[in-house]
């Protein structure tokens, strides 16, 4: 806002830089521009400031669609001046020229005006569109009507006023539409939710059955590998065996042959021993043959007397004597006629 100052008989005003002050003395426009300060006498001039700068009318809008739906229009739409003398002659900025603010509202009775034609083209698209269709892209369809409607409003460019943008935010039904609306859409996303459980869950199942199905096959192939290996020891085992027993067997057989053969040789020798002991048998006996009898007696009695010990008592009976001494004589005497011839 422009800055008064007040002095003796005089007053001083500075304006804005972003607004365009109007001084007007004695009903005529003396100065106009931004920024602008000079002395005046209270008494006799009148000051109106209008604001060049963009300004934001925030918008609430309730309507009715076609198919007896309420809905909520909210948006942004930003104007400026274009034209500050024109608009100066169609709405009062006067300024209060003790304070410097304004006398009036001018900005409101502009905001109520943009308020009032937006309005007007919200409500002829909202009353002809159904709420799916307001939903589905009713923001653009607002936004565009809004904006051309606004641009080719006549009374808005004779009062020098410019549409900047317009902004449509939401298009929003009422709480138990909204709610109503959003339960398909809900079920559909909680189904799908569901469905990525089921199959997160069937999943989990089917790799937790490949994980049992292979320590299945991992036991099975250990009890395989085991039954090997019980095979195998046990075949091991009985070649030892049978290693063992072929071992025992050889010595066993090499045993008896050196048994046999030790054998033959002792029986070969003690044949051979008995053999000579025969012969010596039989010559002895062909040598005892040749002498008579009483020589034989005579050698019988010796040789059992070096094989008895100790005699206790002979008995002579005069049968077992009387043919010894004859015997003995007639030895006795074909020794004497032997030694004389």
């Amino acid at each position: 806002m422009a800055q008064i100052n007040h002095y003796p008989l005089v007053s001083h005003v500075r304006g804005q830089a972003s607004s365009q002050l109007l001084y007007w003395k004695d009903g005529r426009l003396r100065r106009s521009g931004r920024g602008l300060a000079f002395y005046f006498r209270a008494l006799s001039a009148n000051l109106a400031e209008v604001p060049l700068d963009d300004r934001d009318l925030t918008f609430l809008f309730h309507g009715r669609t076609s198919d007896f739906q309420d809905v909520t229009v909210q948006g942004v739409v930003t104007y400026r001046v274009t034209a500050a003398e024109a608009v100066a002659e169609r709405i009062d900025f006067s300024l209060d020229l003790h304070t410097g603010q304004y006398a009036k509202t001018p900005l409101e009775l502009i905001a109520d005006r943009l308020t009032q034609l937006a309005q007007q083209h919200v409500w002829a698209v909202v009353t002809r569109a159904t709420l799916t269709d307001l939903l589905t892209d009713g923001v653009e369809r607002l936004r565009t009507a809004i904006s051309d409607g606004l641009a080719s409003e006549a009374s808005l460019t004779a009062m020098g006023l410019g549409i900047v943008s317009v902004r449509v935010s939401t298009v929003q039904p009422d709480a138990e539409m909204e709610k109503a609306l959003q339960t398909p859409t809900r079920e559909q996303i909680q189904q799908q939710a569901d469905q990525a459980t089921f199959a997160r869950r069937a999943l989990a199942v089917e790799k937790e059955r490949a994980i049992e199905e292979n320590e299945l096959q991992n036991r099975i192939e250990l009890a395989r590998r085991q039954a090997q290996l019980v095979d195998q020891e046990g075949a091991n085992a009985r070649r030892q065996a049978e290693e063992v027993a072929a071992s025992a067997k050889i010595e066993a057989e090499a045993a008896a042959e050196r048994a046999a053969i030790d054998t033959t040789s002792k029986a070969n020798a003690v044949r051979a021993i008995e053999g000579e002991r025969l012969t010596i048998e039989k010559e002895r006996v062909a040598a005892y043959g040749a002498l008579p009898p009483a020589a034989l007696v005579a050698l019988a009695a010796r040789e059992f007397a070096a094989r008895i010990e100790k005699i206790e008592h002979v008995n002579l009976s005069p049968d077992a004597l009387t043919p010894f001494l004859a015997d003995l004589a007639a030895a006795g005497a074909k020794q004497l006629s032997t030694g004389k011839g």
